[in-house]
C-alpha cells in the first residue's frame, strides 16, 4: 500500500496527469470509473485565485466520487502560492500538488512551473511556503532539469522531502525538451534508489500501453506511475495497464459502441457543469481522440463538430454507430 499522508492508495497506483484543458472534472470522472486511482486538477495560477479570477476558482470544482484528488497550483511569489494553498484547502481536496514541471513559455516567462527549475533555492521556498501553510498532504511534479546541462533531480528530491512534501511526481524530461525526445525513467530510478528518499516517488512520460507501463515498472522500481497524454481520448487505459499488470493480457480494445458511450458521457458531464454551449464548444477538442486510427471517422468528426445540443449529439451519436455496425476492428 501507497501512502501519501494519510491517503492510502493500492500497490503501485496509476495517476491521472494534470493537464491544462483537459483534466477537468467530466474527464476526471471518466478516468475514475476506468480505473485512475489519483487525480489531479488542471493546473491553477496562484496569482489567478487570489484575483478571484473566474476561470482559476471554477477549477477548484471538486466531487465525491473522483476521490482522492488533488489540485495544483502554480507561481513564483512565495506569499501567493502560500495564500492559493489556503484558498484551495476552503474546497477540502485531499491534497495540494505544486507544479515545477510545466514548461510553457507563459508559464516559464513567469518564473513559475519548470522556469524555477533555474532556481532551486526559490523553489524551496515555494515548497516551504505551501507546506506552511496547509494541513493538507502537499506533493510536487517536476522535471529532471532544465536541460540536459542542469539535470539535478537527485538534489532537488533530497532537498524537496526535507521540506515535508509527501510525495514527489517525475515527468522524466528537462524543460527544454518540452514533450519531445524520449523520456529517461533512469533517473526516475536513481531518486526512488537513493537511500535517503523515504517519499513515494511516482514516474511519468511516456507511457501509452500496458505493455510499456509494466516495462517500466519492472526496470525503474518507481512507487506508481502517472498516465497523461495516453489518457487523452483514451480513459481505458487504467484498467487496460491494471489487467495486464494482473494476467499478462491485453484486454480487448474499445469498441465503436464503447467509444461512442465514452464521448455521449463525457459531453454530458462537461454541459452539466459548464453549460450546453460552453460545454459542448470545449468537448470539440476531444472528439478526434477517442476515434484515434478508426477508419472512415472524418466525417463524423465534422458532424460532432456542428453539434450545438445534446439532442444533436444523440443524433449523430446513432448515425455514427449505425455505420460502423457493420465494421469489425
Amino acid at each position: 500500500m501507497i501512502k501519501i499522508g494519510n491517503i492510502e492508495l493500492p500497490d503501485f497506483p496509476l495517476l491521472l496527469a494534470p493537464m491544462e484543458d483537459v483534466s477537468d472534472p467530466p474527464f476526471r470522472r471518466l478516468c475514475k470509473m476506468h480505473g485512475a486511482d489519483l487525480m489531479y486538477s488542471e493546473f491553477i495560477s496562484s496569482e489567478g485565485l487570489i484575483r478571484d479570477a473566474m476561470k482559476s476558482r471554477q477549477k477548484l470544482d471538486i466531487f465525491d466520487y473522483e476521490r482522492p484528488v488533488g489540485i495544483q497550483i502554480f507561481g513564483g511569489d512565495e506569499e501567493a502560492m502560500a495564500l492559493s494553498a489556503k484558498i484551495v484547502e476552503t474546497v477540502e481536496p485531499d491534497l495540494v500538488d505544486i507544479n515545477f514541471g510545466c514548461p510553457v513559455k507563459k508559464v516559464v516567462c513567469k518564473g513559475a512551473g519548470a522556469g524555477v527549475l533555474k532556481d532551486i533555492d526559490l523553489m524551496i521556498r515555494l515548497t516551504k511556503a505551501v507546506v506552511n501553510s496547509t494541513h493538507l498532504p502537499v506533493t510536487v511534479k517536476t522535471r529532471l532539469g532544465w536541460d540536459t546541462e542542469t539535470i539535478n533531480i537527485m538534489e532537488v528530491a533530497e532537498r524537496l522531502q526535507e521540506t515535508g512534501i509527501k510525495a514527489l511526481t517525475i515527468h522524466a524530461r528537462t524543460r527544454s525538451q518540452m514533450y519531445k525526445g524520449e523520456a529517461d525513467w533512469n533517473y526516475i530510478s536513481k531518486v526512488k534508489n537513493n537511500p535517503n528518499i523515504e517519499i513515494p516517488i511516482f514516474g511519468n512520460g511516456d507511457v501509452n500501453s500496458p505493455e510499456k507501463a509494466l516495462e517500466y515498472r519492472k526496470k525503474y522500481d518507481c512507487d506508481g506511475i502517472m498516465i497523461g497524454r495516453g489518457a487523452i481520448g483514451y480513459p481505458w487505459i487504467f484498467n487496460e495497464v491494471k489487467h495486464f499488470f494482473e494476467t499478462g493480457e491485453n484486454l480487448p480494445k474499445p469498441t465503436i459502441a464503447q467509444r461512442l458511450e465514452a464521448v455521449r458521457q463525457h459531453a454530458e458531464w462537461s454541459t452539466e457543469w459548464k453549460g450546453e454551449k460552453l460545454g459542448l464548444i470545449e468537448m470539440r477538442q476531444h472528439y478526434g481522440n477517442y476515434f484515434r486510427g478508426i477508419p472512415h471517422f472524418k466525417e463524423f468528426r465534422v458532424k460532432f463538430l456542428e453539434v450545438l445540443n445534446m439532442e444533436e449529439m444523440a443524433e449523430v451519436i446513432a448515425e455514427t454507430e449505425e455505420f460502423y455496425e457493420e465494421f469489425s476492428f
